[in-house]
């Protein structure tokens, strides 16, 4: 029997439901598009199938359909979750391999969360499940890289390392007066904190002088490092994440592959070298900077001459203070460049990666930068008893 035909000249679309045997089968008849959409009967359709739901399965004709678009898919699905919730078994064999594939692509998602208690029963114990596992992998994962940076700088030494020399004299000048105004900033800044606390307690017992050993040897020692790596961190290591990011998206690592070329080699060590050296001459700059505002706190509040202030700072800090600060931020460089270039290689490949990317490196950063501060702390002090 022919389908029926409107207006324009197209089938409309129909479905007949008959009986055969132990199975229903659902004839498709016309062309199934969205301009037809609002003329198919759906309400008729499933209540004749609830009429004769007493079967085990329902199997779909498509001998009588002409045309068809995803309108068809749509109403296959609802058909498809009718016999589920009846539990009776929806067959597709009969359908062709185009229709199939595009049923079975759209139910290829998640399954969806179960109820809310079942949620809460498990929240912790998946939680710290979790959260252990992905620990373990970003510690795997940070080891792995840790090693290719090492074999990295054995074949740079045995001159064997595709070494980019101009992205090593690039990174160093980015790493060095284009990084001064801002380290100079906050660690001027920094200065003049440290040196306000302490004149606002000694003042007290009439020691202000001795505002100048506490800015010098808590910049020569601590703040100086810390507080260049941190901003280093903010503005270095998240620019190598996203500029090896943007890399990763772009294919450009892929490319050093394939031509043979290590991309440890070729983008991290230059990166990681230039940090290492640059590092603790901006630290030795840091402390001179902070140094300088503890000194107009000094003189302004405490009314201290030059003169006294740069005597006192002279006798409270020494060469072992100054290696100390020295020290660490050359680790630090080391752990800036490392985050960053690691979270620019394993990001995905998209924008948002990227962005995630950088960020993360950051955070990554700065936490192992204080982390590895109070190991090297603990150390020393454990080495001097």
């Amino acid at each position: 029997m022919n389908a029926a035909v409107n207006s324009n000249g197209r089938s409309l679309p129909d479905a007949e439901v008959r009986r055969e045997g132990e199975e229903l089968v659902l004839a498709l008849k016309g062309e199934w598009s969205l301009k037809t959409e609002r003329e198919i009967n759906q309400s008729r359709i499933f209540g004749t199938l609830e009429k004769e739901q007493a079967t085990h399965a329902v199997r779909v004709d498509i001998s009588g359909l002409k045309t068809w678009d995803t309108s068809l898919l749509i109403f296959l699905l609802k058909v498809e979750d009718w016999c589920r919730s009846h539990n009776i078994d929806f067959r597709q064999d009969s359908l062709p391999r185009a229709i199939s594939g595009l049923i079975a692509l759209s139910q290829a998602v998640p399954e969806k969360q179960t109820g809310r208690s079942e949620k809460k029963r498990r929240f912790f114990f998946y939680w710290l499940g979790a959260a252990t596992l992905a620990a373990l992998d970003g510690i795997q994962v940070t080891l792995d890289f840790t090693g290719q940076c090492t074999q990295s700088m054995a074949r740079l030494l045995r001159g064997k390392a595709a070494f980019d020399w101009r992205l090593f004299w690039l990174t160093m000048q980015e790493c060095s007066a284009q990084a001064l105004p801002i380290v100079g900033l906050i660690s001027g800044l920094t200065g003049l904190i440290l040196a306000f606390v302490g004149a606002i307690q000694l003042r007290q017992f009439g020691a202000g002088i001795y505002v100048a050993n506490l800015v010098a040897v808590a910049m020569a020692r601590e703040m100086g490092a810390i507080m260049t790596g941190v901003i280093m961190a903010g503005r270095t290591g998240a620019a190598f994440a996203a500029q090896i990011g943007s890399m990763k998206v772009s294919e450009e690592i892929d490319a050093l592959k394939t031509l043979a070329i290590s991309p440890v080699d070729f983008l991290v060590t230059p990166r990681m070298l230039a940090l290492f050296f640059m590092m603790p001459l901006l630290t030795l700059y840091s402390v001179l900077i902070g140094i300088a505002g503890g000194a107009v706190v000094g003189v302004t509040v405490l009314s201290l001459s030059l003169t006294q202030y740069w005597n006192q700072t002279l006798l409270s800090m020494g060469l072992p203070d100054i290696a100390t600060g020295v020290a660490k931020s050359a680790v630090f460089g080391v752990i800036i460049a490392l985050t960053g270039c690691q979270r620019g290689i394993g990001c995905g490949n998209d924008a948002a990666a990227v962005g995630n990317a950088a960020t993360s490196a950051v955070v990554l950063a700065i936490t192992w930068i204080v982390a590895s501060d109070a190991i090297i702390d603990v150390i020393q002090q454990l080495g001097n008893f």
